[in-house]
């Protein structure tokens, strides 16, 4: 699921990134989130890789973006939720980005208990 989420998200950050350049978030959010978001374009690829190579760092990146990412998220569309609450339910957006947050966020510590002591012949794997 991680996978999935942060290959998703790495997905619309680039379309974002092609479709606006680094001012792609300028309309709605202040500059130091317009810096994280298109900061995601790295940091969403580098959660999959790191992921995928079962590294216990990848877990915590993971934690550590997906809060900053809800968090972000919240504040830019907040105008927008008190003007007409529905905007939550719209399947792309708010939503999912807090449920897959909230996922990310519960599954972290048994994650990360899971990988202590892993040992992994794989061709990412580097020790």
């Amino acid at each position: 699921m991680y996978l999935i989420g942060f290959l998703e998200g790495a997905g619309a950050h680039f379309l974002d990134l092609i479709g606006g350049g680094i001012h792609a978030y300028a309309s709605f959010a202040p500059v130091p989130l317009q810096v994280f978001f298109v900061s995601l374009a790295v940091l969403d690829p580098m959660v999959v890789v790191l992921v995928g190579c079962v590294r216990s760092a990848g877990v915590r990146l993971a934690g550590g973006v997906m809060v900053l990412d809800v968090i972000s998220n919240w504040i830019v569309n907040w105008a927008w939720l008190q003007r007409n609450p529905a905007w939550l339910l719209r399947p792309v957006g708010l939503l999912p980005i807090t449920l897959f947050g909230l996922f990310v966020i519960a599954t972290l510590l048994p994650l990360l208990r899971a990988l202590k002591g892993v040992t992994l012949h794989l061709s990412c794997t580097t020790r």
